[in-house]
Order: structure tokens, then C-alpha cells, then sequence
């Protein structure tokens, strides 16, 4: 009986059995993965139990040059446990960096990812990313197209603390 009553709590609350709903709430971290690597500004909302849209903005200005990056980057949630979120991203962003002649130039990032986003039970406000997948680019100091695999640790990923 008892083995019964716990099942029927578990399916009707939801939050208690399954990871952090974070729906509706806002993300604001860092992030070190644009190709020109300038530490980047990172916010991340949850749209949806399986959908989150995120953004990336990073700048560096001095005397000579004003290198940026920026872009938008969409999640689809495909597995949830206690504290972890298993998702899939594509990150789109633009970006100029210095080729190997210091002429400012402008390119592309497009990211495909497999990545989780757990948090330590009782601090499920800070989110800490894992992530792994490929990248196609042309904002290397060599001028050149790359595409490259990616194994990002939650210092270059992300991490957020979500309000």
C-alpha cells in the first residue's frame, strides 16, 4: 500500500519526481564558446517543458580594433532526470576576429551540439553545462572554413544562474 501511495505522489507532482522546472525563467551566465574567443555574455529562457532559446553577446574594444560576437542559440530538451537536463543545441553566431595580417574580419559559427545542464539538488537556481558536437566556421586567424568537433567543459559551455 504504502509502495502504491508513493507511485501516485510521484505522477501527481511532478516536481518532486522529475528535474528542475525551470519554465519561464531567465539564465544569465557566461559562455567561452564563440571561435574568435571572447568570453561571452550568456542568457538562456526556458520556452517550454522541452524547448529553451538562448543568446550569446561578447565585445572586446581597445585603441586598434573592437572584436564582437554574437548569437542565438535554441535547445530541445530529450531527456530530463533529477537535476539533469539532456538536451540537443544549435548555435548560430556572427562574429569578426583578426586574420594573421591583423585585418579585422567578419565570419560565421554554426554549432551542433549533444549537452546536459545539471544543477546540485537545493541549488537548482545555478545550472552548470557539459557540452559535445561539431562546429563549422570561418572565423579562424587563418582566414579559412573549419569544421571541427567540440568537447566543451561547463568553464567554456555555460553556466547560469537562472532568476
Amino acid at each position: 500500500m504504502k509502495q502504491k501511495l508513493l507511485f501516485f505522489f510521484l505522477f501527481t507532482l511532478p516536481s518532486l519526481a522529475f528535474a528542475a522546472d525551470l519554465r519561464g525563467r531567465l539564465g544569465i551566465g557566461a559562455s567561452n564558446q564563440l571561435a574568435n574567443e571572447i568570453p561571452a555574455i550568456s542568457l538562456k529562457i526556458q520556452q517550454s517543458k522541452t524547448f529553451a532559446l538562448g543568446g550569446i553577446l561578447g565585445f572586446k574594444s581597445d585603441q586598434d580594433n573592437t572584436l564582437y560576437g554574437a548569437g542565438i542559440k535554441f535547445y530541445r530538451i530529450i531527456f530530463d532526470e533529477p537535476q539533469l537536463n539532456f538536451y540537443m543545441a544549435a548555435l548560430f553566431a556572427s562574429q569578426n576576429y583578426l586574420d594573421e595580417t591583423d585585418k579585422l574580419k567578419t565570419g560565421y559559427q554554426i554549432d551542433g551540439t549533444l549537452g546536459t545542464e545539471f544543477h546540485f539538488s537545493g541549488l537548482e537556481s545555478i545550472g552548470f553545462s557539459f557540452e559535445t558536437g561539431i562546429s563549422a566556421r570561418n572565423a579562424d586567424a587563418d582566414g579559412g572554413s573549419t569544421l571541427q568537433t567540440l568537447g566543451d567543459q561547463f568553464l567554456k559551455a555555460a553556466f547560469h544562474f537562472y532568476l
